[in-house]
């Protein structure tokens, strides 16, 4: 014998399944990571203690200011990101939901990550040096340059890394140096010929930049409108496409003599 429900009970019992597949839905994981500002490094001085450029073969010069790469922190590839955290994010300026894949595009296993990054700094490394060598005009087998980043991967240090070797030997050409006693910030992979391409992630480096000091920030030309996006006050945007530029707008801002491009 059955009882007939009354229809409060019914809409009831079939919105169980319902709430419940609503509920699954909002918490399951999703394929995205969330991102923060990261660390930033001083290429020009130590890190973790031990110089982050050795050059041998040429003469170097002292230099007064810093030139710091910048990172992102992101949640590993095996942390889940639900819905209410992507939501949360949206709402945050100190924080990025960006596409796992993105982020992590060798896989999901940490070592295969490290794998990863370790490689892409290393091309980054030896396409810094060849930049900023061949920019000189200087031979690699005479001048041999060390760099040395711990715990850091990727190749968004190019720009920053061939800076820092121009600096060290060269300054601004006449023997003053590219920094004129700032603090500059900036992101960009570099390759061998001096170009420097876009990497990621800027509006959260601006942040990271701004936190440890940095008036002027270095953006690969065509992510101005990222980094435009959570600008912090006080930081000032130049845009470089190669080397040749960043080099240039570095010793306008120095002397106050030519133009400094803006975003």
């Amino acid at each position: 014998m059955f009882s007939r429900l009354t229809r409060p009970q019914a809409l009831a019992v079939c919105a169980l399944p319902v709430v419940a597949l609503i509920a699954t839905a909002v918490f399951a994981p999703l394929p995205f990571s969330v991102a923060q500002p990261g660390e930033t490094a001083n290429v020009l001085g130590e890190h973790k203690g031990s110089p982050v450029i050795t050059i041998s073969g040429a003469p170097t010069q002292a230099t007064r200011g810093q030139l710091r790469m910048t990172t992102i922190v992101a949640t590993s590839p095996d942390t889940h990101v639900s819905f209410p955290d992507v939501v949360d994010s949206w709402f945050r300026s100190d924080e990025a939901v960006m596409p796992r894949d993105a982020l992590y595009p060798s896989g999901d296993s940490i070592k295969e990550v490290e794998r990863h990054n370790e490689a892409q700094m290393k091309e980054s490394q030896n396409a810094a040096t060849a930049a900023a060598l061949g920019y000189l005009g200087l031979d690699g087998k005479d001048v041999k340059v060390s760099l040395k980043l711990a715990d850091v991967g990727g190749p968004s240090a190019g720009l920053l890394f061939s800076l820092g070797i121009v600096d060290k030997l060269d300054g601004d050409g006449t023997g003053g140096d590219l920094t004129g006693g700032r603090v500059i910030a900036g992101t960009g992979t570099i390759e061998a010929d001096g170009k420097v391409g876009a990497v990621g992630g800027v509006a959260l480096k601006t942040q990271a930049a701004k936190r440890d000091g940095a008036t002027v920030f270095l953006v690969p030309k065509a992510e101005c409108s990222d980094a435009r996006a959570e600008l912090p006050k006080g930081l000032r945007l130049v845009p470089v496409t190669d080397l040749k530029s960043a080099v240039s707008s570095l010793v306008a801002l120095q002397t106050g003599k030519g133009s400094v491009p803006s975003c």
